[in-house]
């Protein structure tokens, strides 16, 4: 039973999970209506086609659902549903350019993904591997949902009954369908793509109903042929607008969110679910990700990130907060964004413990752990350790946690296992992406006469706290000082610039003070040694 302040906190909560999880209840005010005497579950569904590997789209898709599920269940009792649904009844239209054995794939060209066999040699076909990848995929990141197969169900005779309907509303599918056709487009749609029984084949051609309640469709085969067989049994399978709009209305689908590419599509499914008698589910259209150039991420270009290189190089909790925050805004996806989602989860997962009841359901950390935050917190930030990471001869598991240890002796693998992985990234990143930009400069003549001050209040130091101060307080508050001195209160932009770009090579950085106390002051000081030795 959900605590009565977080109902009445999230029914007024403006946090975008919430908002949408308030369209069920609006949807349904007293309930879904049961049809066995058992509560009927909210359902939600997510789609994907497994002529490809999982990839972070599907995480996202998936991961967003999640959240609306969850927020749905601080508001209402009902219980609820995931189905994960894999459209493996697709017949396959083009090889993917990241499978083997593509010359044999090209041989099954336009038969359905379950019927084709798999590349990889690991499975009874292209689909059930597909599909063992993206069961594995969910389950890695404990996602509670039921999997459901397109040819399964269609096979199976789930979705006879709505195949029935469709038959019998054939006029009113095509009378939705055709006017968003081009002309030449429109001469060979029919809503019911029949198999062929030659060549098993999904074909695209013109298909004549001839008895709806039967099922029975006629059609011309490839090589001109007259068939008469039925569409039920998996005989056929439909147009895949038609085909998601029936699924919604066999299955009940409540929910169901699609990308901004798909408007029109979302558009079409729901007048063809009204003409079914069915009701579209609930949902929001999210913005694609972006390459680094601004372009639509595409898995046939290539460009962007895949969920595999996010995760080399960050926790699972930082995609999930990336996909969190502003869902329909269009984000660039790259290795650049890691770093700071990665700070940034943490900064939002510091808070949490001191916000109140309704800051807390607007923090993206609450939809992340379904309001079972974790309790550690970490000593360093992420860009720190990446900028600890990226010096010479610290690039290693090992030493890093040599500079936390000196830095803080109670700090171990066992306090902070947050921390411990939070180094493997830093290490993995800062090798493959930070240490081969980094270009120290030379300080001019005004900017090496405040690095000597610099290090001379370094040299004042040992590194120990002062009255029960935070040593990277008292050696922050030694590089405000001195650049106050040197570049005046207003322009302390440009001595951290110069600090960043003479002492780490990079145009930004962290707070100097934390960075000194963790690399350690004689560390420190020969890092500005050697900058001033460029400078003479």
């Amino acid at each position: 039973m959900t605590d009565p302040d977080l109902r009445t906190a999230a029914h007024d909560s403006k946090a975008w999970p919430y908002e949408e999880a308030r369209k069920l209840l609006k949807r349904y005010p007293n309930g879904k209506p049961a049809t066995d005497g058992t509560p009927a579950p909210i359902l939600f569904e997510t789609g994907y086609g497994p002529s490809g590997l999982p990839h972070i789209g599907t995480f996202n898709e998936v991961l967003r659902t999640t959240m609306v599920r969850n927020a749905f269940h601080a508001l209402s009792d009902q219980p609820t549903r995931l189905i994960a649904f894999s459209d493996d009844m697709d017949g396959l239209r083009k090889v993917p350019d990241n499978v083997p054995n593509g010359d044999m794939l090209r041989t099954h060209l336009g038969k359905p993904l379950t019927r084709i066999p798999d590349p990889f040699g690991t499975h009874d076909s292209f689909a059930a591997h597909n599909n063992a990848r993206l069961r594995s995929f969910l389950d890695q990141f404990g996602f509670d949902y039921d999997f459901a197969s397109s040819t399964e169900y269609y096979t199976g005779g789930r979705f006879d009954d709505a195949l029935r309907l469709v038959l019998r509303h054939y006029q009113g599918i095509m009378d939705v369908m055709l006017p968003t056709l081009r002309a030449e487009r429109r001469e060979t749609y029919s809503p019911v793509l029949p198999i062929s029984p030659k060549t098993g084949i999904v074909l695209q051609v013109p298909v004549e109903v001839l008895d709806a309640d039967a099922g029975t469709i006629a059609f011309t085969d490839d090589d001109g042929e007259r068939i008469v067989q039925s569409a039920l049994g998996g005989l056929s399978k439909l147009q895949w607008k038609v085909d998601w709009a029936m699924r919604w209305v066999a299955l009940g689908v409540d929910y169901e969110m699609a990308g901004k590419d798909l408007i029109d599509s979302v558009t079409q499914s729901s007048k063809i679910a009204r003409v079914l008698g069915g009701r579209p589910p609930e949902g929001f259209n999210y913005e694609m990700f972006l390459d680094e150039h601004g372009q639509k991420i595409s898995k046939s270009k290539g460009n962007g990130l895949s969920i595999d290189q996010w995760l080399t190089y960050g926790p699972d909790e930082s995609l999930a907060f990336y996909a969190y925050r502003e869902p329909k805004k269009a984000k660039q996806l790259h290795m650049g964004v890691i770093p700071r989602a990665v700070d940034e989860y943490w900064q939002f997962r510091g808070n949490y413990a001191g916000q109140d009841l309704k800051q807390r359901l607007g923090n993206p950390v609450h939809h992340i752990h379904d309001g079972k935050v974790p309790d550690e917190t970490l000593p360093v930030t992420f860009g720190l350790l990446l900028n600890l990471a990226s010096l010479p001869g610290v690039g290693d598991r090992d030493t890093m946690w040599a500079f936390l240890h000196r830095y803080d002796p109670a700090l171990s693998t066992e306090t902070h296992p947050a921390l411990d992985k939070l180094i493997g990234y830093a290490v993995a990143y800062g090798r493959d992406f930070v240490a081969p930009t980094l270009n120290r400069r030379a300080p001019t003549a005004s900017e090496a006469q405040a690095l000597r001050d610099l290090d001379a209040a370094l040299a004042s130091e040992d590194g120990t706290a002062r009255e029960g101060e935070d040593p990277a307080v008292t050696l922050q508050n030694h590089v405000y000082e001195i650049g106050k001195a040197h570049y005046g209160k207003e322009a302390l932009r440009d001595w951290f610039r110069v600090l960043y770009e003479t002492l780490l090579g990079s145009e930004q950085g962290p707070r100097m003070g934390s960075f000194f106390a963790l690399y350690g002051i004689d560390n420190s000081r020969r890092l500005i040694a050697e900058a001033l030795a460029k400078a003479d």
